[in-house]
């Protein structure tokens, strides 16, 4: 009763209210238009078609474009290339300094990095829509093209580039005007959207035998244990306490007060693994149309449930769980401005010392975060592989539905508590993923 009334006390707020229905209708418009088709394309037979060669791994890229890219449909290329621009942004800031500049200079600095993203993410889409358009010509000898030629690269560039656009614009318009993140609530439907299926396929094969009824309640209680665990993993914080020194100004006594630095087990969240899997499954999902022996052997090794795989990809995910964790956090700075304004931790000394102790407490937690996401995301290809699973389950997707779900009703919370309202839970105020 306490959650029903409190989805109640949403539609009490006009404001609230407002911003959810905005943000439901625009996540509505995302979904219709990755159901219209690109013209000049047979969809249906060449959905047939990737569905057939790609195999688990073009179903892994299909999941972030909510099965556009299978169609082939306006929004084919989703908003991956916005995702990577940003990436590439980041990355940047560390290596040229005027970026890196920029970052530092507050709001008018950020509107800058937003406005390069936008111009990354136009550039990515138009070398991804040409390279889409010059494989489809050359698969099955172009029988799924109505009309090859140049007329139709430049009209599948144009296509698929403007619906990445207009998608990255909703995501825009969601996160000032709706609530929560818009990028990744459209990530977030995406990969929903591709649960009913799911549970078709799954009823479909428990009434034709295939898949027995334990092994669903066993596969049902492992889902609902590693949901859990992704929750209390990406919420976990080792709490670093902090004291400040008293300084006496005139007749005032300021400073003195105790508190914690958080340094959160998963600073990285899921940037890791989409990294790896984009630079693993790339030239695989490449090599697997192109019909040379050694090309599909090396397609074969690197395709998900194979050994070569699993050890590339995990040892991919520790690298960049370090290397994205020392982007976003730095202990050196953290330490020269705990210093600056008197704070210092109790037992270490300020400064350079400082900086060591929380670089080694970070580095510790860091490699847990990183095998906590080398577990989840080669859980659901031990799954496909081993036991036949009739669906992706777990992943970089399950890491990134529960992060957005955890973020939305932590923004809906705060919301509803601000106006005094009673939250989502009676007890605590639900915290999303940070970083």
């Amino acid at each position: 009763m306490g959650a029903l009334s409190s989805f109640q006390n949403i539609f009490k707020i006009e404001e609230l209210k407002n911003r959810v229905l905005f943000t439901l209708v625009l996540l509505a418009v995302y979904r219709m238009g990755a159901h219209i088709p690109t013209p000049g394309i047979n969809g249906e037979e060449l959905s047939k078609f990737l569905t057939e060669r790609g195999g688990a791994l073009m179903d892994f890229f299909d999941i972030f474009s909510g099965g556009a890219l299978s169609r082939v449909t306006i929004f084919a290329l989703g908003i991956m290339p916005y995702i990577s621009a940003s990436i590439i942004l980041q990355l940047l800031t560390v290596v040229i300094p005027a970026i890196g500049k920029l970052a530092k200079e507050g709001e008018e600095g950020r509107k800058k990095i937003v406005k390069y993203t936008r111009y990354g993410t136009v550039l990515i889409s138009i070398v991804q829509s040409f390279g889409i358009a010059v494989g489809l010509e050359s698969m099955a000898q172009g029988a799924f093209i109505q009309h090859p030629g140049w007329s139709f690269r430049l009209m599948t560039m144009i296509t698929l580039t403007a619906g990445t656009a207009f998608i990255m614009w909703l995501g825009e318009q969601i996160t000032e005007r709706g609530i929560g993140n818009g990028i990744s609530l459209i990530i977030f439907a995406g990969i929903v959207a591709q649960l009913p299926n799911a549970i078709v396929s799954t009823v479909r094969l428990v009434s034709a035998g295939e898949l027995s009824i334990i092994f669903l309640i066993i596969l049902v209680s492992m889902m609902v244990f590693v949901v859990g665990a992704i929750i209390f993993i990406e919420k976990g914080q080792r709490k670093i306490p902090v004291q400040y020194a008293k300084r006496v100004v005139g007749r005032k006594v300021y400073g003195g007060q105790s508190t914690h630095l958080p340094l959160k087990v998963n600073t990285a969240g899921v940037i890791p693994p989409i990294f790896a899997s984009s630079i693993i499954m790339f030239p695989a999902t490449i090599a697997g149309f192109i019909s040379i022996p050694w090309v599909q052997s090396f397609a074969r090794q690197l395709s998900p449930g194979t050994v070569s795989y699993t050890i590339i990809f995990v040892s991919m995910i520790i690298f960049f769980s370090y290397f994205y964790t020392a982007i976003v956090f730095n202990p050196v700075d953290v330490a020269d401005n705990l210093k600056k304004y008197g704070g210092f931790i109790p037992g270490i000394r300020p400064g350079q010392k400082t900086a060591e102790y929380l670089y080694r407490v970070l580095s510790r937690l860091t490699f847990i975060g990183a095998i906590y996401l080398s577990i989840v995301c080669v859980l659901p290809t031990i799954l496909i592989k081993q036991f036949n699973v009739p669906f992706y389950f777990g992943g970089t997707s399950l890491l990134i539905v529960v992060g957005v779900a955890l973020d939305t009703v932590s923004q809906i919370e705060s919301h509803l508590i601000t106006r005094s309202y009673e939250g989502f839970l009676r007890k605590g105020k639900v915290r999303g993923r940070k970083g």
